[in-house]
């Protein structure tokens, strides 16, 4: 028998297959795509999307919607409550002066009308003026009780410091820079009622007579010739005292006369 052309069934020889006959073809292309690609293997490599992650970034970005949410939200009721106070004609008074440690609202560059800025600057340099006699009055009064004054005097000087500055700044410079700003004849009046009153303060302070403690309480002009006789150097604070006094005394006369002009229509 003639077995040439038997295939040996040791051979690791793969048949030979006819590329141009049917099926051939078909068979083995998707073998060589899945061998070249590593398709349904047993080691193949997987991917792993944790499932904590994503729940955690759609958390945070839900949070975050929200607060942007609350936000929007404050902020509209804001801006419809500032609508509100405009609309009403209420001034929003923030603390804004002195700048360093803001205690009270002072803004006369966008409140005040312009024609009336460069009165009310005056009137604010005769509130400063009143703060700085009644405070260099508490530094002369000192000396003196160091040097044998007594410390009744001390007491006095303390306490029209601690109770000028304040008063007068509500009993007369506040209501006369609101009056400027809304134009109110009832504001004018108590200006005027308590600003004589502080300008006879300031005569009174200036001239500083022997009716209590001697008078040395205030650094008047006969305080100070009293205090000469003992102390030169307490005499020459006394004198400087009374040289603010006296400088007080003749800028309040004057924002008086120019503001009652203003009021009166004379601007």
């Amino acid at each position: 028998m003639n077995r040439g052309n038997d295939p040996n069934p040791f051979d690791d020889e793969e048949p030979e297959v006819n590329p141009f006959s049917q099926g051939a073809g078909k068979s083995r292309m998707p073998n060589v795509v899945a061998s070249t690609l590593g398709f349904g293997r047993k080691h193949d490599a997987t991917v792993d999307i944790p499932l904590d992650n994503m729940n955690d970034s759609r958390k945070k970005e839900k949070e975050l919607s929200t607060w942007e949410a609350d936000l929007d939200r404050r902020e509209r009721d804001i801006k419809r409550r500032e609508a509100a106070v405009a609309g009403a004609g209420v001034p929003v008074d923030d603390k804004n002066w002195p700048p360093f440690f803001p205690l009270i609202h002072h803004d006369i560059a966008n409140e005040i009308p312009v024609h009336a800025q460069r009165l009310q600057y005056f009137a604010f340099a005769s509130w400063l003026g009143i703060v700085l006699c009644l405070v260099f009055n508490v530094i002369a009064v000192t000396i003196c009780w160091i040097r044998g004054g007594g410390v009744k005097i001390f007491f006095l000087a303390i306490i029209y410091a601690l109770m000028g500055v304040p008063l007068s700044y509500v009993l007369w410079y506040r209501p006369l820079y609101r009056a400027v700003r809304t134009d109110s004849a009832l504001k004018f009046g108590w200006f005027f009622l308590f600003y004589l009153i502080h300008i006879g303060f300031c005569i009174l302070a200036a001239i500083a007579p022997p009716i209590v403690f001697q008078g040395r309480s205030l650094t008047g002009i006969l305080a100070a010739i009293d205090v000469f006789s003992d102390h030169v150097m307490v005499g020459i604070f006394y004198l400087l005292g009374f040289g603010l006094f006296c400088l007080e005394s003749l800028l309040s006369l004057w924002v008086l006369q120019k503001v009652y002009a203003y009021f009166r229509g004379n601007k």
